[in-house]
């Protein structure tokens, strides 16, 4: 797929931000790197590996309240109806479906363009937690972050005001953009990782 199809600027902003020299500096403070002992990084570098990950194979296909307490560390909260229907009820069965559908072992710059395209598992399950009461597009690409974390990055509205809104979607613009130029992209991000010194267990999206 062409990067000629998405608006430019979201490439170069990215291209920016990785380049940029806070950007270690940034990665290190986040993540609590070098930090002196006893002081903690932010609350959402433990997002993907709280109690083991969203993703590890007993718990994949399935949101749990730990993901629910994840989420919380990236500073929004599932409304407790929806917690419940999704820990209990119907909508959690209905999710458990689409997980199951929704690869869980690839990174997204592996990943074909068909898994996160417009009717796809991925996107259906997005818009099924997206239209539940008080929930949104933050939180339900949050809660995804957290199931799929290797395939399906964070967007939320600090994302968007730094990368806009790119077109069809987000997760097809940066899919693209890993992907351009023998993955020029993915190779960076994954330097970028080791010379912050954030361990390799966290997506490099």
């Amino acid at each position: 797929m062409s990067l000629a199809v998405f608006p430019q600027p979201f490439v170069e902003r990215l291209r920016a931000f990785i380049a940029g020299p806070q950007a270690v500096v940034d990665l290190r403070r986040y993540f609590g790197v070098g930090l002196p002992s006893g002081v903690a990084g932010f609350t959402g570098s433990r997002f993907e590996h709280l109690a083991g990950g969203g993703d590890r194979p007993e718990v994949a296909d399935r949101i749990t309240a730990e993901d629910l307490v994840a989420v919380q560390t990236l500073s929004v909260t599932v409304p407790a109806p929806v917690a419940l229907d999704i820990l209990e009820g119907r909508l959690g069965a209905q999710l458990s479906g689409l997980l199951h559908a929704i690869p869980r072992d690839i990174d997204m710059t592996d990943a074909d363009a068909s898994v996160l395209a417009d009717g796809s598992p991925a996107d259906q399950a997005w818009h099924l937690l997206r239209d539940q009461p008080d929930v949104g597009w933050v939180i339900a690409g949050k809660l995804l972050a957290r199931k799929r974390p290797r395939l399906l990055p964070v967007y939320d509205k600090v994302v968007r005001c730094a990368l806009g809104r790119p077109r069809p979607s987000f997760w097809l613009a940066l899919h693209a953009a890993l992907r351009e130029d023998d993955r020029a992209l993915h190779r960076q991000l994954l330097e970028l990782r080791q010379v912050a010194g954030v361990p390799e267990t966290v997506s490099a999206r």
